[in-house]
């Protein structure tokens, strides 16, 4: 089944939507049935998915002018975050409120924050239900969802991915960084503005996973140059090993970093 990915906030779900009699393109704006409102969301690309794989939801239309103006401006959306912080601060709650969404029906109104662990926000909920009469979802999202929605610069000058391209976060964890030979610069160089491992350790894993397939295993025999020794070491973007060779004397050993396209056997 052919569906359309859309965005309703930069850090909702992603909804796959199908889109029956719509002519559709990648960036425009749309209208969608969820499980609990209808929403104003944004293609932002289209893939093959079996029936069973997702929850499909439905594209009424695409969007009119008018549309938009059914939005509450910038200016309510500060009233009803001042209020909502507020209220967070009435309960003294561990949370850091991020953003806010309004349904295009009107119907909900969700609040994004993020917090260190869970938080019993039921008296905040019942105060904000009280206040603004509709259905109130209190969102927790990730450090990383908030930078992708706050955008900045990467440590290589560029735009974040996170919030370029990336649609879903996939797990980065520290055995990629050791792989990739970089966990020795420290957590400051290879972490990104939201703290966590950078994103882009996890698009050159495989990059990587190619490359060292060129090296002998850690623990081969090899000669070089007429020494045997043995393989202790590998400098995969160098595409090099360290081989460890019995001293000449016989007393210790020593140490060569060897390139591995050397005519050795």
């Amino acid at each position: 089944m052919n569906v359309a990915e859309v965005k309703i906030t930069d850090w909702d779900n992603l909804y796959y939507c199908t889109y029956n009699g719509v002519s559709l393109k990648k960036g425009d704006y749309v209208i969608l049935e969820t499980e609990s409102s209808t929403e104003l969301g944004k293609i932002i690309g289209f893939r093959e998915v079996e029936e069973e794989e997702k929850e499909i939801k439905r594209i009424l239309r695409k969007t009119e002018d008018k549309d938009f103006e059914r939005i509450p401006n910038q200016k309510r959306k500060k009233e009803c975050l001042a209020y909502c912080k507020e209220m967070i601060k009435k309960h003294e709650l561990p949370m850091k409120l991020v953003d806010i969404h309004f349904s295009y029906d009107g119907s909900r109104i969700t609040f994004a924050f993020i917090s260190d662990g869970r938080v019993d926000f039921r008296g905040l909920l019942k105060d904000l239900t009280a206040q603004f009469n509709c259905n109130i979802r209190l969102n927790q999202i990730g450090i990383r969802d908030e930078a992708k929605m706050m955008g900045d610069c990467g440590h290589c000058g560029q735009e974040l991915c996170c919030k370029k391209f990336i649609k879903d976060f996939k797990s980065i964890t520290s055995e990629m960084a050791e792989f990739q030979q970089v966990s020795h610069r420290g957590s400051d160089r290879i972490s990104g503005i939201c703290g966590r491992l950078m994103c882009c350790l996890g698009f050159e894993e495989k990059n990587y996973e190619e490359m060292a397939k060129n090296l002998p295993e850690v623990g081969t025999k090899v000669s070089v140059d007429g020494k045997k020794g043995v393989v202790i070491g590998h400098h995969i973007l160098k595409q090099t090993v360290d081989v460890e060779f019995p001293a000449s004397n016989g007393e210790g050993r020593t140490t060569l970093e060897v390139d591995i396209n050397r005519n050795n056997k």
